[in-house]
């Protein structure tokens, strides 16, 4: 063990880890969920601490052999190395100032160890003093949340697109394929199945273009704003060179927001990119609601599709086969849905200069869009890529549901009031629709199918007479 001291006192701390007394009290007054911070918060973080340290080298405030060991030390951060150090639960007190300060000591006894010190000799590198010099938490955790997320939102962007063309192919390759389409789970008129799955595509697409549209948001940063915007304790200029510097590290196009008190105490932009996480969240929760209710059967139900069969379905009815990929991925959805609620609510409840429980709305943040990123993911591979057509299916309802009651496609030739009548007369006598119209001579079967399967009506074709 090795000793610290802080403002409560002295404690020992494990000699063969890098976080200090700062983590070890949150350690023990946060054990609440388990969760750690997200990964790329952990390389966003160390790519803050690197800009501050390279920017207090050129202005003068570090000296060159300190700076230098911080940014080795932030560089093997940002490549994967130490993460297993940063311990604290994401339900914290403090606005972040835990996180903060893990991060502070585990880069400070880092460079200690690169000078060739030992940890816990913060005479050679201090957390506060060095690493954290003209920064809060107020002004480093926010930006680095912009940093992570920015860089979540590309892969999420991604995954949104190859999920798109996956939906477009299908859309291709079912473009020939009529089924009866359905308006509140009632027969209504025909549809190609591959009309339905390019719908899909085109709200997906939307949804990633909302995306990538509010990226811009979060790169306005706070940076130099220090506790409440003010930029108390920080030299002028430090926060628009710190944010130049985390352009080059990061390959972000990052600027400085014009006004750091409202970019401090005001979270609104982070509703609006959740807002779009869970829009999208909305739109794929309907479109794996559709796949499964096409799907149900395979022989009791609609089963005008089949999905890919993951896994047995039942440990009680042998042969079952459920459509786990597509429940897995609603589930997704609900869960980004709660997220928004609870990103609005913390949003809602900051005071005056500050906003105490970032926490909580970075942790509903990233889990929302990893959650997302990972589920599309094996909804691309393992639902949409596989679906197939059952056509012999489509086309056996089409001939029970449009070849019935396919009146709607007889407006523009007989009236709504006398397709009426015809339902009613085939409901009373016990025949089709089709049957009574033919019967009475309204029109010959060759008529009919020209109108009921081909979709002609009597503005685009002129071949069949309107029956007054």
């Amino acid at each position: 063990m090795r000793i610290e001291h802080d403002l409560l006192g002295k404690r020992e701390v494990p000699k063969d880890v890098y976080w200090g007394i700062h983590t070890l009290r949150a350690k023990e007054n946060f054990c609440v969920s388990g969760y750690r911070i997200h990964p790329e918060l952990i390389c966003a973080l160390a790519e803050v601490k690197k800009a501050c340290a390279q920017t207090n080298l050129e202005m003068g405030f570090l000296a060159e052999d300190i700076a230098k060991a911080i940014i080795s030390a932030c560089d093997e951060i940002m490549e994967g190395k130490l993460h297993d150090q940063f311990v604290v639960d994401v339900f914290q007190g403090g606005a972040g100032t835990s996180t903060n300060m893990n991060a502070n000591e585990v880069i400070a006894n880092r460079a200690i160890e690169i000078l060739g010190g030992e940890r816990g000799d913060y005479h050679l590198v201090h957390p506060n003093d060095h690493v954290n010099m003209h920064q809060s938490t107020n002004d480093v955790i926010p930006t680095a949340i912009r940093i992570a997320m920015c860089r979540l939102h590309c892969q999420l962007s991604a995954t949104l697109l190859d999920l798109q063309q996956a939906l477009k192919k299908k859309a291709e390759e079912f473009a020939h394929i009529l089924k009866m389409g359905r308006t509140q789970h009632q027969d209504a008129t025909p549809i190609a199945l591959g009309a339905e799955f390019a719908a899909y595509a085109k709200v997906v697409g939307r949804d990633r273009h909302r995306i990538v549209d509010s990226e811009f948001i979060l790169k306005r940063l706070n940076m130099g704003g220090t506790a409440i915007g003010t930029g108390i304790a920080a030299p002028k200029g430090f926060g628009r060179l710190v944010v130049e510097k985390l352009r080059q590290i990061t390959g972000l196009e990052l600027f400085q927001a014009r006004d750091l008190i409202d970019a401090t105490q005001n979270l609104d932009a982070f509703s609006a990119v959740s807002g779009a996480l869970k829009v999208h969240a909305v739109n794929i929760s309907k479109i794996t609601s559709d796949l499964m209710l096409i799907a149900s059967g395979p022989r009791a139900g609609l089963c005008e599709i089949t999905l890919p069969e993951m896994q047995a379905g039942s440990s009680l009815m042998p042969g079952k086969v459920n459509p786990v990929i597509a429940e897995m991925v609603e589930q997704v959805a609900i869960q980004v849905i709660s997220n928004d609620y609870v990103i609005c609510e913390v949003i809602r409840r900051g005071r005056l200069e500050l906003n105490a429980f970032q926490p909580l709305l970075c942790h509903c943040l990233f889990e929302s869009i990893t959650l997302l990123d990972k589920a599309e993911r094996l909804f691309t591979e393992k639902c949409i890529l596989g679906i197939k057509a059952n056509e012999e299916a489509c086309a056996a309802l089409l001939d029970k549901g449009w070849k019935t009651w396919g009146l709607p496609a007889l407006l523009p030739y007989i009236g709504y009031a006398k397709c009426t009548e015809i339902a009613r007369q085939a409901a009373t006598d016990g025949r089709t629709a089709r049957e009574v119209i033919i019967s009475e001579g309204i029109f010959t079967e060759d008529e009919l199918d020209k109108i009921l399967i081909k979709g002609t009506t009597a503005f685009e074709k002129d071949d069949i007479r309107r029956k007054d």
